[in-house]
This record gives structure tokens, sequence and C-alpha cells, in this order.
């Protein structure tokens, strides 16, 4: 387990986060894993961070297990599982922050001409139509992929998702069966690789009551976001989770 005290004093927040993001604030989470690289390696950040969301997926799953969306569900986990693949077959051949700096100009380009078409008007921010299929497969291939490479899956789920325009909790209880099961399935993966030791699984358990009591302090608090406003935070938070990958992609690049 890790004794080091400035650990804590940026895991214990970096949890909180992850906490908040899986109780409905979806994507500020994708912070938890940088701020922990501060003290400790990237991988080993990770390593205890993967223990960590799945039970906090627990939490979120049964919280809106009344409200998610099936066609989603079944169009894009498939691809998910691809993706995931691709990302621990390339490990060793993609630069993650090459990944990051891509998906975060991305990001900020798509949150902020949502944000611009509804400020137009609601007439013209009504949910977008199913449209083609292949949308939803690619944007889950790259949710599976970003998340096995970096724990940033949000942003191309996001994309293809919001726009839709589902109910609230329906769009929450979405994400949070879609990264349940993304997480399970990077498993495998993890064990493969050696990423969970001793040492980081101890070290996520010293931390698992503070992720699910944050997680439930997630729940409640989006709950208490008027439905109208809620989708405008999200897109905000997107914008501020696409800058933060773009720059730590960008300063990994130049390093």
């Amino acid at each position: 387990m890790i004794t080091d005290p400035i650990f804590y004093a940026l895991a214990i927040p970096a949890v909180i986060i992850l906490g908040l993001a899986k109780g409905g604030f979806a994507g500020v989470g994708v912070i938890a894993v940088p701020l922990m690289a501060l003290s400790v390696s990237p991988v080993l950040a990770a390593s205890i961070t993967l223990p960590i969301l799945i039970v906090q997926d627990v939490v979120s799953v049964w919280s809106f297990r009344r409200t998610w969306n099936r066609g989603i569900l079944v169009l894009m986990l498939p691809s998910a599982a691809v993706g995931i693949f691709a990302g621990y077959a390339l490990a060793a051949f993609v630069k993650p922050g090459a990944v990051e700096l891509a998906i975060g100009i991305i990001s900020i380009a798509f949150a902020a001409q949502r944000l611009w078409i509804e400020r137009r008007g609601a007439s013209v921010a009504e949910p977008r139509p199913e449209g083609l299929p292949w949308r939803g497969v690619l944007a889950g291939a790259a949710a599976g992929f970003t998340s096995q490479i970096s724990h940033a899956g949000g942003p191309p789920f996001q994309m293809y998702v919001l726009p839709k325009r589902l109910e609230r909790d329906a769009f929450i209880g979405t994400s949070a069966l879609f990264f349940a099961a993304v997480n399970w399935m990077k498993v495998p993966a993890y064990l493969a690789l050696g990423q969970f030791t001793r040492q980081s699984l101890t070290t996520a358990a010293v931390l698992l009551p503070l992720a699910i009591g944050s997680t439930w302090a997630g729940v409640w608090l989006v709950r208490r976001v008027p439905a109208d406003r809620f989708y405008r935070i999200i897109y905000g938070l997107l914008i501020f989770v696409g800058a933060k990958l773009a720059w730590d992609g960008a300063a990994s690049l130049i390093g």
C-alpha cells in the first residue's frame, strides 16, 4: 500500500471528482489519473483508478437502473469491446499524448458548436434522429480505445449521445451502464499487462469508502440540477475536459 501523504493529498480530491463524475457530472473524472500521476507513475495511477471506477459503477448503475436507452448500448458496446482490444494490442505503438490531443481538440469543437446551436433557440436544439448506425459504432470503438489507453472514453461517448437529448436521468443511466461494462472489459487487459499489483489493489481498497460516498453525493447533487440546465453544464464540462486532454497531450508530445 502507498503510504506517501503527498499521494493521498492528491488522491483524495481525485476520488471525490471521480465520484461526482460517476454520480452524473459526466467527463470531469478524466482529471483523476493526472492528479494522482503527480506523485506516482501514470501506470500505477491508472491501475489504482480502475478498481475504484468499478465499485463506483455499482452505485451509479443502481441509482439510475430504471432509466437507460437500450438501443444505444446495443449499438455501442460491441464496438467498444473492439476498441478496448485495439488499445491493448497497440499499446506499444500508440502515443497516449497523441490520442489525448486529438480527442481534446475534437471535444472542444463539438461542445462549442452544440452550445452555439442551443443559444440560437430551442427549435434548433431538438433531439437528433437516430441517423446512420455507423456513427454509434465508430463512437463506441473510439470510447473503448481511448478508455483503454488513458481512461478518457467519456468524450467520444458524449459526442454521439448528447445530441440525442435524452432525458437527464436516461442519459446518466445509459452512460453509467456503458462505462460499467467498458471498465469490466478492460480488466483482462490490465491483468495481461500485469498492472494489478498488491500495492495498487490495497491502495484502491483504502480509497473505496471515499469513492462510494462521493458517488452517492454526485447522484444527490445531479438530481437537484434543473433538467434544462443539465446539458449546458455537461457541454461546459466537455470543453473543460477537452482542454485538459489537449494540454496534457501536447505537453507529452513536446516533452
